[in-house]
């Protein structure tokens, strides 16, 4: 297309962007504009290909908008395409409107949910990747702020797209300078960006952001590379194309009055909203289809002694026999998590994350985003700090299953900074979620198979130790379910216990039997959502619950049952992590945490 028409495509972009902004009385309009002209090369010069009605085409092109407060850029852009009219678009912020005020899952162009900043780099890989997997010939491109480079997950996903050589993938960076409060860090020192990003291994270009020309030429140069992903540094003004926005502070979040509105159409000039374009659409190219191992199902024996970790890796492989397309992400803990052991069987279905959870996590949502189903696994202790990575995964409605390793004090020896005490209440809050603690390597196995169909966010917690199988292969477990392994009609408490616990219960069950006191012991092995007529039943009947687990009592197990048994009649009673963790054996860390066998018996005692 002509560089006259391009420009006056920027400036309907400029028109949509200020109108719906001004009428919404909220948004980033600043921020939107900056990056007009490297949208307008991007899309509409046939650098960006996609079918307009099949936005889930495995052959379109991906475009996350990282810098998600640009959103009224985004929309605009479809807008100016013809699918979404300006009437749709003038209702930008209002609370029946598919257009929020940050990209979600409600507007169907939208790659993923986006906004807290310095993830969308790691989701652009994940796109990217999934390509790389099917063999496709699509390209995805990440547009990001200046701002957000300084968050350590943008650098986490640079290191890894140059380790697996995404040349299909292109940041796009538009640095105005200016973050919310007033400069960024290197303002518009280009240079030193450029350094940055090319001793990491990408492929880099400084380019003047509202140069139209330049920047075809640029796209042009970064969709021919071979062997790395591209960056291409775009330097631009906040507030571009308008005189008295132009790089002026304090316009971050602030949008025009209907006087000053005025004033910047009125500087635009003349707005042609018959501009009529039909963007390309993809090449076409079948996803590889590739030949899968089968190996022998691992099968467990009653009293047989394996750690739910290890059991993880070997129960992966049976799930990929009936399940044979799922991925596996781990963050250099697969000797640990015994995410190896599946690694080892199916490399080609295995991405080694290294220890960059933040990214996994956004690399998972772009697999997902694409329709790969992901186990990503570290130590439960380290998903924590991907809590913000996990939470928009959620709002993206993410497939993925998230398995930590290491839950509790019984870990033992490696000390306080290894145990995971805070991830069931993480977990807990997130939107949709389902949580897991399983007691053996058969309980384990049948809940991986309730996660691989299981839509939304999942989460796994697996135990150190080695644990006694007690399942027979014929139990069934379900979402919300629970087992009563031990009851009688003489029951004068329920314990129950989810993972190591339930065995220190059932240890203080036979204790407490040999003194005919009489418990019923219960797994709760879905522990989001809770088997309330369960819990309800055992309260009514045996007027106390003890609750036994290896978490911290905020946000755990006891909270939970409290929460949904607040109004039945009956006592509750918590047995949990409360004391500063420290090194030790797991025996030692139990009984001075009090959640073993002897200090079950002597609360049920007293």
């Amino acid at each position: 297309m002509k560089n006259k028409e391009l420009k006056n495509i920027a400036k309907l972009l400029r028109y949509y962007i200020l109108s719906s902004t001004t009428v919404a009385g909220s948004g980033h309009p600043t921020s939107s504009l900056s990056a007009v002209e490297i949208m307008t090369a991007l899309f509409f010069n046939g650098f960006f290909k996609t079918d307009l009605n099949d936005p889930s085409n495995k052959n379109n092109d991906r475009l996350v908008f990282s810098k998600g407060h640009a959103a009224p850029l985004l929309y605009s852009l479809y807008t100016v395409l013809g699918v979404l009219s300006e009437k749709e678009l003038l209702t930008l912020r209002k609370f029946d409107s598919k257009l929020e005020g940050h990209p979600t899952m409600n507007f169907k162009y939208t790659e993923a949910a986006t906004g807290s900043l310095g993830q969308g780099l790691s989701i652009g890989v994940g796109t990217a990747l999934n390509a790389k997997i099917d063999s496709l010939n699509y390209k995805t491109y990440v547009l990001l702020g200046d701002s957000e480079i300084a968050e350590g997950s943008v650098w986490e996903a640079v290191q890894l797209a140059s380790y697996y050589k995404l040349n299909n993938l292109v940041a796009i960076i538009d640095i105005n300078s200016l973050g919310q409060r007033g400069k960024t860090m290197l303002a518009y020192d280009l240079k030193t960006y450029k350094k940055r990003f090319k001793s990491f291994g990408w492929k880099t270009f400084i380019v003047d952001g509202k140069n139209i020309c330049q920047l075809k030429k640029v796209f042009a140069r970064a969709t021919k590379e071979k062997n790395k992903p591209v960056c291409i540094l775009a330097k631009t003004k906040k507030g571009q194309g308008i005189s008295f926005l132009e790089n002026k502070e304090n316009w971050h979040g602030k949008t025009l009055n209907e006087n000053e509105l005025k004033s910047a159409l009125k500087e635009l000039g003349v707005i042609n909203k018959n501009i009529k374009y039909t963007i390309k659409n993809p090449d076409f190219f079948s996803p590889a289809k590739k030949e899968k191992k089968r190996f022998d199902l691992k099968i467990y024996k009653i009293g047989e002694k394996i750690s739910p970790r290890q059991a993880y890796g070997y129960e992966l492989i049976n799930l990929f026999q009936a399940h044979p397309d799922f991925l596996v992400l781990d963050a250099e803990t697969g000797n640990s998590t015994c995410a190896k052991v599946f690694a080892e069987a199916y490399p080609q279905n295995f991405f080694e994350m290294f220890i960059a959870e933040q990214n996994m996590v956004g690399t998972a949502l772009g697999l997902s985003s694409r329709g790969k189903k992901v186990f990503a696994s570290t130590f439960s202790a380290f998903l924590t700090r991907a809590f913000d990575q996990i939470r928009m995964a959620a709002y993206s409605k993410a497939n993925i299953s998230f398995v930590g390793s290491h839950a509790g004090v019984s870990i033992g020896p490696d000390g306080v900074s290894q145990m995971g005490l805070e991830d069931i209440a993480m977990f807990r809050t997130i939107f949709n979620s389902v949580i897991f603690y399983p007691a053996d390597a058969v309980s384990l196995g049948k809940i991986l198979k309730l996660m691989i169909d299981y839509s939304n966010i999942s989460y796994l917690r697996t135990t150190r130790q080695d644990l006694p199988v007690i399942y027979d292969y014929d139990e069934e477990f379900k979402i919300g379910g629970s087992k009563i392994l031990r009851s009688n009609k003489k029951d004068t408490v329920s314990l129950v216990g989810a993972g190591i616990t339930l065995h220190e219960c059932l240890k203080a069950y036979e204790i407490l039997k040999e003194k005919k006191i009489y418990a019923r012991v219960i797994d709760l092995y879905s522990i989001k959502p809770l088997d309330i007529e369960t819990l309800k039943t055992a309260l009514k009947e045996t007027k106390k619950i003890i609750v036994v687990e290896d978490h911290y009592k905020q946000g755990g197990i006891y909270e939970a049952i409290c929460t949904e048994l607040a109004n039945e009649k009956g006592e509750i009673i918590s047995l949990a992590v409360n004391k500063m963790p420290h090194s030790g054996t797991s025996e030692e860390l139990l009984n001075y945490e009090e959640i073993n066998a002897e200090n079950i018996v002597d609360k049920v005692k007293s």
